[in-house]
């Protein structure tokens, strides 16, 4: 027989936050930062930062596994511990085919994709289109789309994430938090580029895996093992459904109890709510967005110093993406389980007092874990590693040496890419069975009180995880993992973005800009970004039901598939041309708009107050509507393209997939292409834009002045300084850089690795299907 207890009784809530504040995780949470900060700056000492190619692609001088654990660590941040944690203490497993799904698309980058951006000599995405179309507004369309995105979708998602860690650890002002974090990161992002964010990438990583391990294990333990979470996680309910007002009064038991489709990856296709089709067709056309045409994913994927070791990269990345499921799904089920007057609060009032939001508290499902189950020190360890990932994914790619190493790394990553259902998404199930009146609440005041929104509180699955199950010390740690994972996002976002906005605007409005003034730039555009994001916290704490991951893919989903498709049909149909490109563009962008807009003027609403908006505009699954989107856009794109004149080959080469080996001459689309030409990533300590003013001799400067400079990376060459490159050999460092050969023996065993990842994915797609 259920129980119905008053919002206002509100059992179990009094002790529901504890704080850090012993000695042994305050110190921790210090020495990783100091950690954080020491790897940057001495990557500011070994690397060249003063130059555009060394600043925004490491030179491309990077083995496959820091280009793989860059991509794992720049894709994983403390969103997904907050976001998967929460989403898989609101309704299960299938989450983590978010996760599983990039194991086969970032195989697409480092063999379909890498190699063409690599061919084309490219820094930015924008700057391929230009080169593959022809024209400037193309490039500025889709420059002026990814700064939104990352705004809107990357920088206030990663900052809200770990806010809601503050919030359940610390205790502290989240403003005030949030901004001293963001000074942290911009230390070692405005001052070591690149490299900087890929060497404390591949640290974090090791340090997010090894915390989220520590606590998975907590959790387990604690709800009685892996048979204990799928015994129990149906029946984590909370007990506070009676709300104080009498508008909502007695909440419908279909808002608070676990789907009976909880324990299955694919879903009903009309009632599921990530239906199956959807899931597996627009899931990835919004993952080939992000995978492959995304600036944050493509430029750590160039920065292999060859092909190999991007694919190395790619596979070392679907590997690490096999453990979310297990490292942050099923931890945020068993914060559920343990707290879920908390995670599963429903009543408004009391979701407001948990997490500071009506609509629900499932976001501080992995969080609450943090918290509660880590010891001391560990504790403080996991918060900073965290929130230091928070701080994106192509920009690693194009880092690696060679295209042999991207692939590499493509292969690491989608290996690592299996891991989020059982580090995630179980943990979040996990988490609604053990605190099921706070993950799973459905009382709008009683998730008020618990998670601070009305909407519900799966969020805080993971974070009550911590929070409540591990020790002090290991607590400590996981916190630190998550400091660490929130600054790792916002830093290469920062990154990506400020290469956007330098490369493809700024360099529009000031064509005869040189070094110097780019790299100024670029470091202003990251501030005023920030300022921006802070701005839009409110928005996401409230959206799509108070649940993170669901807001961040429907925003992609309504914005992304135009572009998903344009980039597929510009690198393996020759005949489209920037016409039909451009017009498919804009008519996906409309067709999103019409559907975005609607939906966040009504409001996403929750299961307690449902959304005003009409079925004909909102009804439609968000992964469903992209599938419509990216078809669209894409018979647009190739009807315009057929009733117009299409493009010469001789403008073509290494310019698409059908082309990459071409050794012929390509000429350039426009007359002041050439002005591209600033963007080869050139080392040796030169110059690389291709008008640079002539410079009498410097007068002298002061010690501060020369300190603050070489602390920028624009300090100026000295008597041993390397002289500035001839013609023959700047067109011998440009040719290096977009070879694409590779080792027989080496391709073939990353060959055999990338099958050998598909078939474990499959089998774990089967076996959880």
């Amino acid at each position: 027989m259920e129980e119905h207890t008053e919002a206002n009784a509100t059992p179990g809530l009094g002790d529901q936050r504890v704080l850090i504040d012993n000695p042994a995780d305050i110190l921790v949470i210090a020495a990783y930062f100091l950690l954080v900060i020491g790897v940057g700056l001495w990557s500011m000492c070994r690397t060249n930062r003063g130059t555009v190619g060394g600043y925004f692609l490491a030179g491309r001088s990077m083995v496959w596994w820091p280009v793989g654990a860059s991509l794992f660590a720049s894709n994983i941040g403390s969103g997904h511990f907050v976001g998967l944690a929460g989403t898989g203490a609101a309704s299960g497993l299938a989450v983590a085919g978010f996760e599983w799904n990039a194991l086969f698309v970032v195989l697409l980058l480092g063999w379909l994709f890498a190699p063409v951006y690599l061919t084309a000599g490219v820094i930015t995405m924008p700057q391929y289109l230009r080169k593959r179309f022809g024209g400037h507004r193309i490039r500025l369309y889709l420059s002026v789309l990814s700064l939104f995105l990352y705004i809107f979708t990357k920088i206030s998602v990663d900052m809200f994430s770990g806010a809601v860690f503050i919030q359940q650890a610390l205790g502290w002002n989240i403003y005030a938090s949030v901004i001293a974090l963001l000074g942290i990161t911009m230390i070692y992002t405005v001052t070591g580029g690149l490299a900087a964010l890929m060497y404390t990438d591949t640290v974090q990583t090791f340090v997010i895996l090894g915390g989220a391990f520590i606590l998975m294990g907590y959790a387990f333990h604690e709800v009685g093992g892996y048979s204990g979470l799928f015994d129990k996680y149906l029946r984590a309910m909370t007990s506070l459904t009676v709300s104080e007002d009498p508008v909502v009064g007695n909440i419908s038991s279909s808002c608070y109890r676990p789907r009976p489709d909880s324990y299955h990856l694919l879903r009903d296709p009309v009632t599921g709510d990530l239906p199956w089709p959807a899931l597996l067709l627009g899931l990835t056309i919004v993952s080939g967005w992000y995978w492959c045409s995304d600036q944050v994913i493509v430029q750590r994927c160039l920065a292999g110093k060859s092909l190999t070791h991007i694919k190395a990269g790619c596979i070392l990345c679907g590997y690490l993406k096999l453990m979310p499921m297990f490292l942050m799904v099923m931890p945020g089920m068993i914060s559920r389980i343990l707290y879920p007057d908390e995670v599963a609060c429903v009543v408004p009032e009391v979701c407001k007092r948990v997490c500071g939001t009506e609509v629900g508290c499932s976001n501080i499902a992995y969080p609450r874990l943090v918290v509660k189950l880590m010891p001391n020190g560990l504790r403080g360890l996991m918060l900073a590693v965290l929130l230091a990932g928070a701080l994106v994914i192509v920009q690693r790619c194009l880092a690696g040496k060679s295209l042999t190493h991207i692939k590499a790394g493509c292969i690491l990553c989608g290996y690592l890419k299996l891991m989020p259902m059982f580090l995630m998404v179980m943990p979040g199930m996990i988490s609604r069975i053990l605190y099921p009146d706070e993950v799973a609440c459905v009382v709008p005041e009683v998730c008020k009180r618990v998670c601070g929104t009305e909407v519900g509180c799966s969020n805080i699955a993971y974070p009550r995880l911590v929070v409540k199950l591990m020790p002090n010390g290991l607590r400590g740690l996981m916190l630190a993992v998550m400091l660490a994972a929130l600054m790792s996002s916002l830093a290469s976002i920062f990154n990506s973005s400020s290469t956007l906005f330098t490369m493809d605007i700024y360099t529009r409005l000031r064509p005869r800009a040189g070094d110097r003034e780019l790299l100024l730039v670029g470091r202003l555009w990251v501030v005023f970004i920030v300022a921006v994001s802070v701005a839009w916290l409110p928005v996401v704490q409230a959206a799509q039901g108070g649940q993170l991951f669901d807001y961040i893919q429907a925003v992609s989903s309504y914005l992304a598939p135009p572009v998903s498709a344009v980039f597929v049909l510009a690198l393996f149909v020759p005949r489209v041309n920037e016409k039909g490109a451009f017009w498919g563009l804009i008519g996906g962008l409309l067709m999103g708009l019409a559907r975005l807009i609607p939906e966040f003027s009504f409001g996403s609403g929750s299961c307690v107050r449902p959304s005003a908006c009409p079925a004909l505009l909102c009804g439609v699954h968000y992964l469903y509507f992209a599938i419509v989107l990216f078809v669209c856009s894409g018979l647009l794109t190739l009807i315009v393209s057929l009733c117009t004149a299409p493009i010469p080959q001789k403008h073509l080469h290494r310019l698409v997939y059908s082309l990459r080996h071409s050794k012929e001459e390509r000429e350039d689309l426009d007359a002041d292409e050439r002005e591209d030409q600033n963007s080869l990533p050139i080392q040796n300590g030169c110059p690389e834009h291709a008008v640079e003013m002539e410079e009498s001799q410097p007068p002298a400067q002061g010690l501060f002045r020369q300190c603050l400079l070489w602390f920028c990376g624009m300090s100026r060459g000295g008597a041993g300084s390397p002289p500035p490159p001839t013609q023959e050999e700047a067109a011998a460092a440009a040719r290096r850089l977009e070879d694409i050969s590779e080792d027989p023996s080496w391709a073939r065993v990353v060959n055999l690795n990338a099958l050998l990842m598909m078939a474990v994915a499959m089998f774990l797609w089967g076996f959880y299907a």
